[in-house]
């Protein structure tokens, strides 16, 4: 049976373009002020397009030309590896009689290890706009492209969303090799394998895909290239393009792509068999294939105990349910099933909405939609500010809608008890698709009630248990129940007991040890 069936039907064109703007099958000129002339014209004389003309050679007699593209650079090392070199190394070379004063040139006199031999306008352009120093000599048709990428950045800094209470703080940064360094930091092994594209006919952004050879499924990793050699777009600017280009499904609210910002993550991941993918100016890696249990753990759930670790994991889908079903269940109660309340509680909650107007459902939405556009303004508004209106207005806003009589104050004590438990929920993506259908199961609960309620849940189920991520159930290791993959799902095994990598996305290297490790005795 093949791994992949046949969900993924995207419509995109796989026909590259044969040619970019400036003619990228055009070859270079002999005469260095054409060529020249032809990277002004293409570049609209833009000013941050660097061309250092001079020249080199005994007695000075032939003209070069270095172009780069300012702010992608290390203007240093080209004062020093670049100009150094060429001016002052080839002052007593006469380079007009040299049989081949290129290969010269790279072979005995740059002191840089990345140099790229160029013949056409196209890589021309394509390299100097990625970050690499082009050197044109008068007299040739070729030149080089010297690798100097550089130029200022955010640097590594500690992680901002998934915060740890334990364990390493870095996390990525808009860079892509260094993106790619802090991965090989924890994963020091030959077998971790970097592949990396351009994507994107204007923007040409740098997209890599990382694995441990050996130890990923080749299918998921063959997967992994041909969905993304099928993006045919004009910009990739964020890891979110490419997550929707290349998911299983468009029309589901759960995420089927898992991203991180954190490296340590990223090596756990792969070491369990999965595919990694950078995109260039993206302080994020996405993880392929993605499970519905994935989004419920944490970095933390592995540097603390097995014990502390399941309990944590069990509170996760406690508040998750809650998120969930949390104001559904009250209004289905409330409003159909009064009988199942105990009297004193059914007496007192009829009190507190005698002089309530609105039905439980309004009440609930109304709240609900405070509650949501409050979170919004506070995520949107500048940091200083942004928690203390949230907190505030949240709190003004609560207590006079119930001194005014719109809301009773059961109602506001559930949308609080579920606001706060779905930031319990680890994963944003995940935090978003709860706060969407919790409104379905709202409307659901206020018509049927728990019959409604009900029949949403089992609809849900099956919604969940159709998608797939990259081929894989995206309900694995729960359906299909695989009793092997129930170590580290709900309940957490003690690391000495995590010997096997998850079944369906590795099927080749299953076992992370060549003997299990017995459980460690305690000495006498």
């Amino acid at each position: 049976m093949s791994l992949f069936r046949k969900r993924y039907n995207r419509s995109f064109s796989i026909t590259k373009p044969a040619e970019d703007h400036a003619g990228p099958k055009d070859i270079l000129s002999v005469a260095l002020a054409e060529n020249l002339q032809r990277v002004k014209e293409t570049l609209g004389g833009s000013d941050d397009i660097i061309i250092r003309e001079f020249l080199i050679g005994k007695g000075a007699n032939v003209k070069t030309a270095i172009i780069y593209t300012e702010g992608l650079i290390d203007a240093q090392s080209i004062e020093h590896s670049i100009l150094g070199s060429l001016l002052f190394h080839l002052r007593d070379i006469d380079i007009s009689i040299e049989e081949s004063p290129l290969e010269k040139l790279k072979e005995s006199v740059l002191t840089v290890s990345d140099i790229q031999e160029l013949t056409e306008y196209g890589r021309l352009f394509s390299l100097l706009l990625s970050g690499h120093v082009i050197c044109l000599l008068d007299g040739y048709q070729r030149g080089f492209a010297i690798g100097m990428k550089g130029g200022k950045d955010r640097g590594v800094t500690e992680a901002t969303v998934e915060n740890t209470v334990r364990g390493p703080k870095e996390a990525y940064s808009e860079n892509l090799r260094t993106n790619t360094a802090l991965l090989r930091r924890k994963i020091n092994d030959q077998h971790l394998w970097f592949e990396t594209r351009s994507i994107g006919n204007v923007t040409k952004t740098k997209v890599s895909i990382a694995y441990i050879k050996g130890i990923a499924n080749q299918k998921i990793v063959e997967e992994v290239r041909k969905r993304l050699d099928q993006i045919d777009v004009d910009s990739i600017l964020e890891t979110g393009y490419v997550e929707e280009l290349i998911q299983d499904e468009t029309y589901t609210p759960f995420p089927t792509i898992f991203h991180t910002e954190r490296p340590d993550v990223t090596a756990a991941n792969l070491l369990e068999g999965r595919v990694a993918i950078f995109v260039d100016g993206t302080p994020n890696a996405l993880l392929v294939p993605s499970l519905f249990v994935q989004f419920f753990q944490t970095a933390d759930d592995y540097y603390q105990r097995a014990d502390i670790t399941t309990l944590l994991r069990i509170l996760r889908f406690i508040g998750f349910y809650i998120a969930l079903l949390g104001p559904s269940f009250y209004i289905a109660i409330t409003t159909f099933h009064q009988e199942m309340l105990p009297t004193p509680l059914l007496v007192n909650l009829a009190a507190q909405r005698e002089g309530v107007p609105f039905p439980a459902f309004v009440e609930a939405l109304l709240m609900e939609v405070t509650f949501e556009i409050l979170r919004e303004a506070g995520v949107r508004m500048p940091k200083t500010i942004g928690q203390a209106v949230s907190i505030v207005g949240t709190l003004v806003i609560g207590t006079a809608a119930v001194d005014a009589g719109i809301v009773s104050a059961a109602m506001v004590i559930v949308v609080a008890i579920t606001a706060i438990s779905s930031f319990i929920v680890s994963s944003f993506n995940l935090a978003i698709a709860v706060r969407m259908l919790r409104f379905i199961f709202m409307g659901l609960a206020a018509s049927f009630g728990l019959f409604g309620l009900i029949v949403g849940l089992i609809a849900l189920a099956l919604h969940l248990c159709s998608l797939r991520s990259f081929g894989i159930p995206y309900m694995s290791p729960f359906a299909p129940f695989i009793q092997e993959d129930q170590k580290d799902a709900i309940f957490r095994m003690p690391h000495w007991g995590l010997f096997s990598r998850p079944r369906l996305i590795n099927q080749k290297n299953v076992r992370r040890e060549h003997t299990a490790s017995p459980k460690p005795r305690r000495r006498n």
